[in-house]
């Protein structure tokens, strides 16, 4: 699925991240299982990662992203007329906690629905929330993707345990004045979807299932690898741009070894190439915003910036969205 942008532009007016106070470093997951930090780094890049309290939940950090969010873009929770929070560890599966989160930041107006879509949610979420608006079913969305992929991991397994972490990120996309939305991409392969699954959270039977994460990071890795290069070309041919026109590439932050190498396929040079994977591990939902956030706080994201987010995830899924960054908030 790809398509161009058309209509009003339509962008992002407001961005807001949250991270857990508990920081895990390498060191630490070394006393747990068998590894090291030079192991660990090495193969993902991954320095330390956030977790979150025992009693913290997915909306309990999603909420103080989803605040400044809305700070940023001046706009009142009550004007919010959709919520789209992406995530695969929501607080329960019902009530929603797209619904829990409307309801405690007072959007009376707002339809709230959860999205799951693995890793690749905040871009399917953030493509869902500019369909809406753009056909004029929702005036501005407030979209969230945040993941506490602790609570789902087993610590006994140093595959999967080495590579994750928790945090949120959350985005108003509304009308604005210039740039905004270019265009997005958007895929899946169920065939795949055994290479990175959750057996036994669902209706699905399964024999004594652990419900923790099962990963083949070697398949995973073939995938990210293949699958973030072909969406990225798809999407920048369908709207008329190449690879030097982009002037920040933002990818999933699964691994640095797949950031490498996707940006070295596609061309994309280093200095344009958002890394934080070392400080935060990867945070499926969460990976993009705190990406495009510390794109922020490096200067990066100025007005008519050129902006490729890339995800890959469980599913499997993909998607790339191709944004000019504006400052220009319709008034």
């Amino acid at each position: 699925m790809i398509g161009a942008a058309t209509g009003r532009p339509i962008g992002i007016t407001g961005l807001g991240t949250h991270v857990p106070e508990r920081v895990l470093t390498n060191d630490e997951l070394s006393s747990l299982v068998d590894t090291s930090d030079e192991w660990i780094v090495e193969r993902t890049g991954i320095r330390e990662r956030r977790i979150a309290a025992e009693d913290e939940a997915l909306t309990d950090i999603a909420l103080p992203a989803a605040r400044a969010a809305l700070a940023e873009a001046g706009v009142q929770p009550a004007d919010v007329d959709l919520l789209v929070c992406a995530t695969v560890t929501p607080d329960m599966m019902f009530p929603t906690s797209s619904a829990l989160l409307a309801d405690e930041l007072g959007m009376p107006k707002a339809a709230a629905y959860d999205l799951l879509a693995g890793c690749t949610g905040f871009v399917y979420a953030v493509a869902q929330a500019y369909a809406m608006v753009s056909a004029g079913l929702a005036e501005r969305a407030l979209v969230v993707g945040g993941d506490v992929l602790s609570k789902i991991l087993d610590w006994t397994d140093r595959s999967t345990l080495v590579l994750f972490g928790d945090g949120a990120g959350a985005v108003v996309v509304e009308p604005v004045e210039h740039g905004g939305f270019l265009g997005f991409e958007l895929g899946a392969d169920g065939g795949g979807g055994e290479n990175l699954w959750l057996p036994g959270s669902g209706s699905r039977h399964f024999e004594d299932p652990d419900q923790f994460v099962k990963m083949n990071g070697r398949e995973v890795f073939k995938f990210a690898t293949r699958i973030m290069v072909y969406s990225a070309q798809q999407l920048l041919e369908r709207c008329g741009r190449t690879v030097e026109d982009v002037d920040v590439y933002i990818p999933h932050q699964a691994n640095k070894r797949i950031i490498d190498y996707a940006a070295g396929k596609l061309g994309i040079p280093a200095e344009k190439t958002v890394v934080n994977v070392d400080r935060y591990g990867n945070t499926s939902s969460g990976s993009i915003p705190l990406a495009l956030e510390d794109a922020r706080g490096e200067g990066r994201l100025r007005d008519g910036a050129l902006v490729l987010m890339t995800g890959m995830g469980a599913g499997l899924t993909w998607g790339s969205a191709l944004i000019e960054w504006t400052d220009g908030r319709l008034r």
